[in-house]
């Protein structure tokens, strides 16, 4: 038992299609993490707060006096390591892995930030493409409130493709991954509501620290309380044929996991035939 060796589900996709979902995710994920960011600035005084990853990982940066690139970069190093021990064992794929996803991940969010508000992007200045104004009125407030939620609904659902995908994850949706498959049988929201331990203690930490509550708001407690849904229903939604590729299961663990994965593609083969 102690010398498990662990086995994966087989991919049904090849790697040129996983790349091209994995590209379309990644811009979904980044445009949806801006959109929380830009409209939680855009309302005074601010209560609509960005997605609860990024408010933790923020608020914890400022605390330590990082930049948005290594806090981001330090604290899903810790995450990755936290994934390797509850997987059970070292893998330097899966590892790199979440490294490199940050790269791009962290480029489009600066990208997609600077197209709303300006800034510098590796040394290049860059004037704001789409200006959003202030909300002054309650009309601006009801859309900004509707394009933040949007925002936490554009998430999960990358989630949900690059999930699926599985070429290679960021950290803490790696740590869903992980937690859905292997603790909760499958479980989105399950999985979801306890991927939110890391986060929060990360913000307990940093509220010790500086005594500030920024970045969160109703936008925060919707992805809070309806982000792990919504990846569940984008499953099943959003390019449904895209079913998860290669698991980690180990030895025994098949039965629940393997199966429940396998109905789904002998359903939806069979489904021409059910007509």
């Amino acid at each position: 038992m102690a010398n498990q060796k662990p086995k994966k589900t087989p991919r049904t996709i090849s790697m040129r299609v996983s790349i091209m979902y994995f590209i379309i995710s990644l811009l979904i994920n980044a445009l949806g993490n801006v959109l929380t960011l830009v409209t939680s600035t855009k309302i005074v005084p601010s209560f609509l707060g960005s997605a609860f990853w990024t408010a933790c990982e923020t608020n914890l940066g400022i605390a330590f006096g990082w930049n948005l690139f290594w806090a981001f970069l330090i604290l899903g190093v810790v995450i990755t390591i936290l994934n390797a021990i509850l997987v059970g064992h070292w893998d330097w794929g899966r590892a790199i892995g979440n490294i490199i996803f940050m790269v791009p991940f962290s480029f489009l969010i600066q990208f997609f930030n600077n197209l709303f508000v300006g800034g510098d992007l590796f040394g290049l200045t860059m004037k704001p493409i789409i200006n959003i104004p202030m909300a002054t009125n309650w009309w601006l407030i009801v859309l900004y409130i509707l394009i933040n939620f949007l925002g936490v609904a554009l998430i999960a659902t990358a989630i949900s493709i690059y999930q699926r995908a599985n070429l290679v994850l960021h950290p803490a949706d790696d740590l869903m991954q992980i937690l859905r498959f292997k603790y909760f049988n499958g479980s989105a929201w399950k999985a979801m509501w306890a991927s939110y331990i890391p986060p929060t203690i990360m913000g307990v930490v940093a509220f010790i620290i500086t005594r500030q509550f920024t970045y969160y708001g109703i936008g925060t407690l919707f992805a809070f309380l309806f982000q792990g849904q919504i990846t569940g229903i984008a499953d099943k939604t959003i390019f449904p044929r895209l079913k998860h590729q290669a698991i980690d299961i180990t030895e025994g663990d098949e039965s629940i996991i393997a199966e429940e994965i396998d109905s789904d593609i002998e359903e939806l083969e069979d489904a021409p035939q059910k007509k």
